[in-house]
């Protein structure tokens, strides 16, 4: 069944038309994708704008929107006997199709047929650029383009008019992802609890695989559980848990609708933070708490990114590591030393919400450029903030001896961090803590049940 009535996918789709003026909309929808054999597949995950547009979960399905003639079609095929026999019976096409307010399908084959027919009449089809290889060579196919220029010539109308309606979450989306959340929370309640001496990370791993798996729904990414949080993106598991060391729990459940959290902790093991730790904790959750303060409609998501870097250079500058004016600091990018990524992204049936769209498309506007800086130009998220918007605020500070040893070879940002005093926190790892925060008429708000974060609860 789709997630939402059938009311919602035809409001959605009459609004994208009412953004386009001509043409046909081709929208893919996943195929199954082979692990190592054709017959052993990843687990199925359908393509985010066909859900959002269409709601059918079932592989081999595209669709097409014809706003010349105001059509609207499925296509796709019947399942045989042969496949009833592996799968059971299934809904047919056309009866999933009613449900979502599409009179009309079509067999997989026709689809090729109406957009080359389409071509040659010179009719605009506008596609979204494929994350896919199957598609991007179907379209290379089909229209005779190089593959190496389809994405180039996907169509940015078609891509801008899905951006404006996606980025704004309805209550009912809203719904969806509190869901999300909530799951992702007792993830990390059960990543708290086994945060002790012995335990392996893989261990944490398949405990809260399994929450996910059980609550309906599956990871919404690889997670991130770790002794070694200066690693951005690691997904080893393979460490054991020792007192002392901060685990790194950065892990968030897909809900059954597809809808993603994305939340991030950091537990000190058998409870207990080092001082050292505990001033660098404090340091993150002050610069998290005030950013999400911050958050409004209006005000740009890169402004709160570089208040939330100079509360994190404040703060290290309190504990000796940094020095000098720290405005001046984080204006230069000294303060990426210690958190080269940008402070959050956009979230909703994506993870990072969209991004096969393109990250500058989804993030960023004409008012707001993308930087070039190191560490700012990792900011994902860069735009005016407004009402519906969901995404992470996610500041960290990490400590990676692999750069720390090339500026400090460098004397690179000398006047502003001091080398001796860093050594001192070398081995610390990284600490960073992370919440999905929708934008309100007046405000923000964190969704989904409070996820225990302060100094406090985290040790008790």
């Amino acid at each position: 069944m789709p997630t939402f009535s059938k009311q919602t996918y035809t409001d959605r789709r009459e609004r994208l038309r009412q953004q386009l003026s001509d043409g046909l909309l081709l929208f893919f929808g996943n195929e199954e994708s082979p692990m190592n054999y054709t017959d052993n597949c990843y687990p199925f995950r359908q393509d985010s704008n066909f859900l959002y547009f269409f709601g059918i979960d079932r592989p081999g399905l595209s669709a097409v929107i014809d706003l010349d003639n105001n059509h609207e079609i499925i296509f796709g095929d019947e399942l045989t006997i042969t496949d009833i026999v592996w799968t059971g019976p299934q809904a047919t096409i056309s009866e999933m199709a009613s449900q979502v307010g599409i009179n009309e399908t079509r067999a997989s084959k026709q689809l090729a047929e109406l957009l080359i027919n389409a071509d040659k009449s010179d009719r605009s089809i506008h596609y979204l650029p494929p994350y896919r290889s199957n598609n991007l060579f179907k379209i290379s196919g089909w229209f005779d383009i190089s593959s190496r220029k389809v994405n180039e010539l996907a169509s940015k109308e078609f891509i801008k008019a899905i951006v404006t309606l996606r980025s704004h979450k309805s209550p009912e989306e809203i719904d969806e992802m509190v869901k999300a959340v909530n799951i992702s929370r007792k993830m990390h309640l059960k990543a708290q609890e086994m945060c002790l001496s012995g335990v392996i990370e893989s261990q944490v791993s398949g405990a809260l695989h399994e929450i996910a798996i059980g609550e309906g729904g599956q990871f919404a990414y690889p997670p991130i559980i770790t002794i070694n949080g200066q690693t951005l993106h690691n997904h080893h598991y393979g460490n054991t848990l020792k007192k002392g060391q901060v685990l790194l729990v950065d892990a968030g459940a897909e809900a059954p609708s597809h809808y993603a959290g994305d939340i991030t902790r950091s537990f000190p093991v058998d409870g207990s933070f080092t001082n050292q730790q505990r001033e660098v904790y404090s340091t993150v959750l002050t610069a998290e708490n005030n950013a999400i303060a911050n958050c409004k409609p209006g005000i740009t998501y890169k402004e709160i990114h570089e208040s939330a870097m100079l509360d994190l250079a404040e703060g290290l500058k309190d504990m000796g590591v940094m020095k000098g004016d720290m405005s001046e600091a984080v204006e230069q990018g000294a303060h990426a030393l210690f958190c080269p990524h940008g402070l959050g992204h956009m979230i909703g049936l994506d993870v990072h919400d969209m991004e096969d769209l393109g990250e500058d498309l989804v993030g960023y506007s004409n008012e707001v450029k993308r930087s070039e800086q190191f560490g700012k130009k990792s900011l994902r998220l860069g735009r005016s903030l407004e009402e519906g918007f969901v995404f992470t605020v996610e500041p960290g500070i990490y400590f990676i001896p692999e750069l720390i040893d090339i500026w400090q070879s460098e004397n690179k940002f000398k006047e502003f961090i001091d080398y001796g005093a860093l050594s001192k926190f070398r081995g610390l790892g990284g600490i960073r803590i992370e919440d999905n925060v929708l934008i309100t008429a007046n405000g923000s708000q964190v969704i989904g049940e409070p996820i225990p974060k302060s100094l406090k609860v985290i040790e008790q």
